[in-house]
């Protein structure tokens, strides 16, 4: 039986949501080491939930430094089909101010590929679709959750995943606005990528922050900035989780995220080392036999 069924991947403190129960810590191993922290689990809402706090308790591991392929491996083997991403972004639209909500839709990765994009390589290739990032069926959920609990929500937007950990520069940020980018920050990929090759539903819940510097009304991105606003939202966050819970419990899963691997792995079975097929088993072994 599954540990969960939707995984919550955010701050150390989204665990303490009222309502939770069954609460307990684990700690997993996994093929590609540690996770970011302990995992804690409860049921809210009657729906089994994961939470990883994404840079371990006490905010201690950069975006470019975060074990992703540790932490979807480990809320895949605990059986988790959905995963909430609590992520504070800069806004690069007026219309999306700080400490609005907003449910992404595409990405554009300006990460410098120094993150672990993949569970794949090395003896097995897979090409998975990625031209929907953010499942269409977990967003569109999230999104009347999130209109249900009165957060000003947003539906929709391009996400720019850059590689920090510094923030942008004038010209970056101007840069960004010009190529479609509407939200930015540094968690989403490769998250998002590794989700998929798992078939896992992902969604981003945007939580804006800050005006990036391309404001000129505005002042520049500080720390302080960000922590604050993202305090004064953590409430919403909440809320749209423990609300969104039922329906993704109970939501048929029609979408592609679901059999992403299906016609994806193009090494031929017989070739692939008979070592990385056994590390990659949970994911693959259904295609393969």
């Amino acid at each position: 039986m599954a540990e969960a069924q939707v995984g919550v991947i955010g701050g150390s403190g989204l665990y303490e949501i009222d309502g939770l129960s069954e609460v307990r810590e684990i700690s997993l191993e996994t093929p590609f080491g540690h996770p970011s922290d302990n995992i804690v689990l409860g049921t809210l809402a009657g729906v089994k939930v994961a939470f990883l706090p994404r840079h371990g308790r006490g905010h201690y591991i950069s975006p470019s430094e975060l074990p992703a392929r540790a932490n979807i491996w480990a809320l895949k083997s605990l059986g988790v089909t959905h995963i909430l991403s609590i992520s504070a972004v800069g806004s690069l639209r007026e219309h999306l101010a700080p400490r609005d909500v907003v449910i992404p839709d595409q990405i554009l990765d300006r990460t410098k590929g120094v993150r672990p994009a993949t569970f794949f390589g090395e003896g097995i290739v897979v090409h998975i679709s990625f031209a929907e990032p953010y499942c269409p069926e977990l967003r569109k959920i999230v999104y009347d959750a999130a209109v249900k609990v009165g957060a000003k929500v947003h539906d929709g937007g391009t996400m720019v995943v850059m590689e920090g950990p510094q923030f942008s520069t004038k010209a970056e940020s101007h840069f960004y606005r010009q190529i479609g980018g509407d939200i930015i920050g540094m968690t989403a990929l490769p998250e998002a990528k590794l989700a998929r090759e798992a078939e896992i539903c992902y969604c981003t819940v945007a939580m804006v922050t800050d005006y990036d510097c391309w404001h000129e009304a505005e002042e520049p991105v500080t720390v302080e900035m960000v922590v604050n606003n993202l305090l004064a939202n953590v409430d919403t966050a909440k809320a749209i989780i423990k609300k969104a819970l039922p329906q993704i419990a109970t939501a048929e899963r029609e979408c592609e995220c679901a059999h992403a691997l299906e016609n994806a792995i193009i090494t031929r079975p017989e070739a692939i080392p008979p070592e990385r097929r056994a590390v990659l088993e949970p994911l693959i072994g259904k295609y393969l036999s």
